[in-house]
């Protein structure tokens, strides 16, 4: 949030503020139209070359929202983040129909389903060539702010974090951004597993043999506060005089790529199902949306509950939109229909009210007194244009 990567301004921290961004492939049109809203209401404030990687102290983001991560935190030639948020949600659909290609004949897709059962749906060649020409050579520690990127290690059982603030202890993590970027998107049973290494300043050689960050934290809101906060307890005094729980510092908003609550399944009928119809059912992969909407669904309610219980809800901004139908709902439908809609649905949820999960359905239910979408944006932005010319005059 002060100039210069990774950055907060010593000693003088009133707020730790996170931008998070779920996993969800094509639907991540969604979030990229919401953080386009938040990008223009901060050049309102600040002029038009401020960036979201101006405001945050940390940018967290799983699968499809590790590729944002990366558009908004990588610098381009210019030292300035490679893209402006406007350009997102364009990029996603000039580029998805050639990152999920698409046939419409029948047959096609009877040997697309038949393929997802023996090898995975996609090669990935289209999106692994785009990432390689964007990101280059940059690695992890030239992003523009700190980052926070979730992938799980197949080769461990166990999720690999790619975090700014570990690179200083686990140096052989700081990757190249487009193999972080291939492996957090490497969803089971659409693109396969990413393979690369690194080498410590020894020559000591470290394996990743990584897929979809979704596995560990589909919504990755609470693995990028816990990492500030075992920073914090490793010495970092950028966040000082912050404590490692002082979760009422966080000012954190948390943007989902839809859900289809709508599509139910009944144990009656779900009990006949075979290995195929676990991963195949009605165009989508049952197992995977199971998983990713348990993960995103489990640190939303722990989040709500925990910045009801601090008393400072008002730090805490989940934008989801869960009345997903049909195929608009699956990761890859990359048709010019679908994605103009997801992009009318990002407009359209930022009229929304404010609205937060309900514990027991499931459902996400207005707030009374919170007003819109787009107010509470509005007043986040103002918070953190605040909070950065504070930092810059206190300097």
């Amino acid at each position: 949030m002060a100039e210069g990567p990774h950055r907060a301004s010593p000693d003088k921290v009133k707020l730790i503020t996170v931008l998070s961004i779920d996993g969800g492939g094509v639907r991540g049109i969604i979030p990229a139209t919401i953080i386009s809203f938040l990008e223009e209401k901060l050049q309102e404030l600040d002029g038009p070359d401020a960036r979201i990687a101006d405001y945050f102290d940390v940018v967290a983001g799983t699968s499809t929202g590790g590729l944002l991560t990366a558009m908004l935190t990588a610098p381009g030639q210019n030292g300035r983040p490679l893209f402006a948020a406007k350009d997102l949600a364009q990029f996603y659909i000039d580029q998805s129909p050639k990152i999920f290609p698409q046939k419409n004949w029948i047959l096609s897709k009877v040997a697309s389903a038949l393929r997802m059962v023996i090898g995975p749906k996609y090669n990935g060649k289209y999106l692994h060539a785009l990432l390689r020409r964007y990101l280059g050579d940059l690695t992890l520690d030239r992003t523009l702010t700190n980052v926070v990127i979730p992938t799980f290690d197949i080769a461990y059982l166990q999720p690999t974090i790619f975090s700014s603030f570990e690179l200083k202890h686990r140096p052989a993590k700081n990757a190249l951004l487009s193999d972080i970027a291939i492996s957090t998107s490497a969803a089971p049973t659409f693109f396969p597993a990413h393979y690369f290494h690194t080498k410590d300043e020894d020559g000591r050689k470290r394996e990743f043999n990584l897929v979809d960050g979704g596995l560990a934290a589909n919504n990755p809101t609470l693995c990028a506060m816990s990492q500030v906060s075992q920073d914090i307890i490793l010495g970092n005094h950028d966040f000082f005089p912050v404590k490692p729980a002082d979760y009422g510092k966080f000012m954190v908003i948390s943007i989902g790529c839809g859900s289809n609550r709508n599509r139910r399944y009944s144990a009656k009928t779900a009990a006949e199902w075979g290995i195929f119809n676990w991963l195949i059912k009605d165009g989508t992969a049952p197992i995977v949306d199971m998983f990713n909407s348990a993960s995103a669904d489990m640190v939303d309610i722990y989040l709500c509950v925990l910045f009801r219980a601090l008393r400072c809800s008002q730090n805490y901004l989940r934008i989801q939109y869960d009345q997903l139908t049909g195929n608009a709902g699956s990761i890859d439908n990359c048709s010019k229909e679908n994605m103009d809609k997801l992009v009318k649905i990002g407009r359209g949820l930022l009229m929304k009210h404010v609205s937060r999960v309900d514990l027991e359905t499931g459902r996400f239910v207005e707030v009374a007194g919170e007003g819109t979408n787009a107010e509470q944006l509005a007043k986040f932005a103002k918070q953190l244009s605040a909070e950065r010319r504070r930092r810059q005059f206190e300097l």
